[in-house]
């Protein structure tokens, strides 16, 4: 998401430390919960506990190379290309929407922020930034220091919007509900402990994947609470504009197809999906624990709050439809070879999705540029 904790400065301590206090505040936790705590709650604290977890200690967790000390890298850090030519579908949705206002969720490091800010020019009159980890937002002040009077921090969703709103890998980062179906049922997997660490332990539950399977004994999969009531609390707030929720995931019927038997679960660490048991109730707080997006789910949230899908498709086809190609043609060798991964099939260029949700627009017969062809809207 890169995002949110606490909204007050947290003095961060050093990081071995930092991951022995998280650990413990986390045992604390299960134990206060009588034993058994949630897989969602445990992710956020693992995440965003203030000060301690993951995106709110303060180191840099984003970067092009491990070398660096960051742990993955986002498309506005892989290649400027990508926020110069998102830049052309916000300016459309600005300009359908007759306002003036970008409202960025969880912006990391500001790149993006930065791109679109340059890119756009005059054209957006404010930009504002709802980022909750005190350690990002000081990153993203030091990126942004040029536009500072356009640029502004929120600790909370504004009450109405009038705005097109953008969120890289944002949706990602939520926590998930985690379940298992074990033949006849489904239980939710949550976390106990167990000696000096934590195991896994699960319970019956209600709760069960939007679609109906097959599913296979022993499955693992997730569902998305959080990510859904965010977009019901976009559409609550979304008096008229736009939103680009950009991701990695899938459609319902790929997401749950009965091959994906552990779910899509993975956690992140030096610039590789770690190997092995893949386990995120270890080295707790010193690694990314993400899931993939449902992006059926999102849209149909969405869609029962009132707001109007209004394009779904391929990052790589997404932004070829915004001009990419004509930007790549003009930039260096070096430039070209980045950007490349942001389109390359066995890259970003597919599994990373782009969702448009709307109130309010009009567009000519071809829609929003970004979808005008390769649109994927009848596959969610």
């Amino acid at each position: 998401m890169r995002a949110s904790s606490g909204g007050q400065s947290v003095s961060a301590p050093p990081f071995s430390e930092a991951a022995g206090r998280l650990k413990t505040r986390i045992a604390d936790a299960v134990r206060a919960a009588g034993g058994w705590l949630p897989f969602d709650r445990f992710v956020a604290m693992a995440l965003y506990e203030p000060g301690l977890g993951y995106y709110s200690r303060g180191a840099p967790v984003f970067g092009r190379m491990p070398q660096s000390g960051s742990d993955f890298v986002t498309a506005p850090e892989l290649s400027p290309l990508f926020g110069a030519t998102l830049a052309r579908p916000v300016e459309e949705a600005l300009d359908a929407a007759g306002a003036d206002t970008v409202i960025e969720f969880g912006a990391g490091s500001g790149a993006l922020a930065a791109q679109l800010l340059g890119a756009l020019g005059e054209r957006v009159r404010r930009y504002a930034i709802v980022e909750l980890s005190a350690a990002l937002r000081e990153r993203q002040r030091a990126t942004l220091a040029r536009w500072a009077g356009r640029v502004e921090w929120l600790d909370a969703w504004p009450e109405a919007m009038h705005a097109v709103v953008v969120g890289n890998e944002v949706l990602d980062a939520m926590p998930v509900t985690l379940l298992r179906f074990d033949g006849q049922g489904w239980l939710e997997r949550g976390v106990a402990c167990e000696g000096d660490g934590f195991c896994w332990a699960d319970r019956p539950t209600a709760q069960k994947p939007p679609h109906d399977g097959p599913f296979v004994p022993g499955t693992v999969t997730e569902i998305h609470p959080q990510a859904e009531a965010f977009v019901r609390g976009l559409a609550e707030r979304l008096a008229c504009g736009a939103a680009f929720l950009i991701d990695y995931g899938f459609p319902e019927a790929e997401y749950y197809h009965p091959q994906r038997t552990r779910g899509t679960l993975v956690c992140h660490r030096a610039h590789q999906v770690e190997s092995g048991d893949n386990d995120p109730l270890a080295d707790v707080g010193e690694k990314d624990i993400t899931a993939h997006v449902n992006f059926s789910g999102v849209a149909l949230a969405a869609q029962d709050a009132g707001l109007e899908v209004l394009g779904y498709t391929s990052q790589a086809r997404f932004l070829f439809n915004a001009g990419f190609a004509g930007l790549l043609h003009e930039a260096d060798l070096p430039t070209r070879a980045m950007a490349a991964r942001l389109v390359n099939e066995h890259e970003m260029g597919e599994l990373f999705k782009v969702l448009m949700l709307g109130r309010g627009l009009r567009f000519g017969a071809a829609g929003p540029m970004g979808f005008s062809a390769g649109d994927r809207s009848h596959r969610l």
